[in-house]
């Protein structure tokens, strides 16, 4: 399976470890690049991001909608042993779920990143949360999901992943981005794959970030993840589910830059295993 990957990279000597991004549904490679790509290999990091199977310029969409979360695991184990060194794994929305269960069986990452991540629990929490909080954007998403993007409209994806205060011309940017998914990957992440993991189980560097405004993945389903994890949530103000797209993109992007430099750069290299 061919997966295209986006990689950016510093103009001297890249830090020792190198940033892989994994997107998550209904959008590809493409989202990191816009501006955390370009903005982490500025700060001296390889900074890698690839389109798992079925999206973006990666194969396999003529069977998009029979891929199940372990295909998407395969993937991004593919694109780890194709780094020069343990990577940082770093994962928005689904792409927080496919990284966590990728460590039920591998090791020798440098670390992870959720990033408004699916959480431990899955991804029903997050439907119930926002079927109750927000009932009639919950059928619209549904209908997305199941109908792919020709149902949905820039207004409507404001709604679901941005702030009020989004150009509208960056909305229809963003929209050509978007995407059908695979409704197998979502059954997996509700109720026929659930997460292995344990509570405490892993010990490397762990980062668990939110978004104040996010209407899909709220801030107390964040900080119940990094409960999971035995460590803290990392909350951006003003800020909604499309953290790397935001206006104020950059605010998650230096969280997430500090973090990096004080627990991940100065540690030493050792082999994957």
């Amino acid at each position: 399976m061919k997966l295209d990957t986006i990689s950016r990279y510093p103009e001297t000597t890249p830090k020792s470890t190198p940033l892989l991004f994994v997107h998550g549904s209904f959008s590809d490679a493409r989202v990191w690049d816009q501006n955390f790509l370009p903005y982490f290999a500025h700060q001296g990091y390889e900074a890698h991001a690839f389109s798992l199977r079925g999206h973006g310029l990666s194969e396999g969409h003529e069977r998009l909608h029979s891929w199940r979360l372990a295909d998407y695991i395969a993937d991004l184990e593919k694109a780890v042993s194709a780094m020069p060194n343990p990577p940082m794994l770093i994962g928005h929305s689904m792409g927080g779920m496919v990284i966590q269960k990728y460590l039920e069986n591998h090791t020798g990452i440098a670390g992870m990143v959720l990033m408004a991540s699916v959480p431990p629990q899955g991804l029903l929490p997050s439907n119930l949360h926002m079927a109750m909080r927000h009932p009639i954007l919950f059928q619209q998403m549904v209908m997305f999901s199941l109908m792919g993007p020709r149902y949905g409209s820039p207004d409507m994806m404001r709604r679901l992943l941005f702030s009020p205060e989004t150009p509208q011309s960056k909305l229809q940017e963003y929209f050509d981005l978007v995407q059908a998914e695979s409704q197998m990957v979502a059954m997996d992440m509700i109720w026929f794959n659930p997460l292995r993991l344990k509570s405490g189980q892993l010990w490397l560097p762990l980062l668990v970030m939110g978004a104040q405004n996010d209407v899909f993945v709220s801030p107390a389903m964040v900080r119940e993840t990094a409960r999971f994890y035995r460590t803290e949530a990392q909350i951006i103000p003003n800020m909604a589910h499309a953290m790397m797209l935001e206006s104020n993109w950059r605010e998650a992007a230096n969280v997430l830059f500090h973090w990096l430099e004080r627990t991940v750069s100065a540690q030493p290299v050792t082999d994957a295993a």
